[in-house]
């Protein structure tokens, strides 16, 4: 699907693709899963080569930056499904050619959506290829503070629940603490996903600052500064939520250790209490011929006493000594 937008920031209609022909105000063609037919004519009417869908898979700086036939390619890992259990990294390319801007992209990450909603209140020094590029930067980076802030969030109250409600001694199901793992789990893989989304765009945006267009336009030029500055800082805080994930993560195992390690002294305090009362129940069970208790009138109530009497002393020991 191809989506076209023209000077006025409107979408308008692409047309008859066999033509080959793009409107002369067209500065942004936005190509969503792009068909065979829809590349070859972007292709005609740009005189640009579409990287397909497995071009932009390429992790080769070579393949993923570069200037040919004065077309500027970048593309960039941008995080998509961060509100699933299952958030993952998405490739887009941006594409510079002449003033127009062109986009390729098999999902549809958050931001692009917010920058189309906000693509009619761009000033008119704002809407060329450069400038609108660099305002989708400034979109992209802005979507990805607000996974790292709805991140930081979900995380304070996953650590409420594992510390907080248990301080409170609050009966929880025997496999609390490993269900609480696993969301630290997805949290530390959508963090890990934000930060090399994070990388991605790091080195996308030393290109594109590089590029004639961008150095030509005072305001862009400063946009795109300000960009870079918002991804280092964005860099330094996923890095401190990542460090507040491990400490989550090892705290949990801690009191899963900690809850294994007393459910361990609790049947070892119960054997040691109950080694005494066996060893009597024992020695009186053996049944010799030759015993003097077996003729004891009050023998059986006896043995049973001093069962009890052995297995108490063991307890109110344990309990002096603080083991209890």
């Amino acid at each position: 699907m191809i989506t076209a937008y023209c000077s006025n920031c409107k979408p308008v209609e692409i047309g008859d693709l066999s033509n080959g022909l793009l409107r002369d105000d067209v500065m942004w063609i936005d190509m969503i899963e792009p068909s065979r037919e829809e590349e070859r004519f972007v292709e005609s009417a740009l005189g640009i080569e579409v990287p397909t869908r497995d071009d932009l898979k390429d992790i080769e700086p070579s393949a993923r930056l570069y200037t040919e036939n004065d077309a500027v390619f970048m593309t960039a890992s941008l995080v998509w499904k961060a509100e699933t259990d299952a958030p993952t990294l998405t490739d887009v390319a941006f594409i510079l050619a002449g003033k127009r801007l062109i986009t390729i992209r098999y999902a549809q990450p958050k931001s692009f959506a917010l920058f189309i909603a906000a693509l009619p209140r761009v000033p008119q020094q704002w809407r060329s290829g450069a400038a609108l590029l660099a305002k989708l930067f400034e979109t992209v980076i802005d979507r990805t503070a607000e996974i790292l802030e709805l991140s930081v969030a979900r995380i304070d109250i996953l650590s409420t629940h594992v510390f907080g409600e248990r301080a409170r001694k609050v009966r929880k199901p025997s496999n609390y603490l490993e269900e609480k793992l696993r969301d630290i789990a997805g949290h530390h893989r959508l963090v890990s996903k934000v930060r090399d989304s994070l990388a991605s765009l790091s080195r996308l945006m030393t290109f594109f600052f590089s590029i004639p267009a961008v150095q030509q336009d005072r305001d862009t030029k400063e946009l795109c500064k300000t960009v870079s500055r918002d991804i280092q800082s964005l860099n330094e805080h996923a890095s401190f939520i990542a460090g507040n994930i491990t400490f989550l993560l090892d705290a949990s195992l801690g009191l899963i250790n900690i809850e294994q390690n007393s459910i361990i002294k609790i049947f070892s305090i119960a054997s040691v209490v109950f080694l005494p009362p066996t060893l009597v129940a024992s020695i009186y069970g053996m049944n010799f011929e030759f015993m003097p208790e077996l003729h004891f009138v009050h023998g059986y109530p006896y043995s049973i006493g001093l069962m009890v009497l052995s297995a108490i002393i063991p307890f109110f020991f344990f309990r002096w000594k603080g083991w209890l």
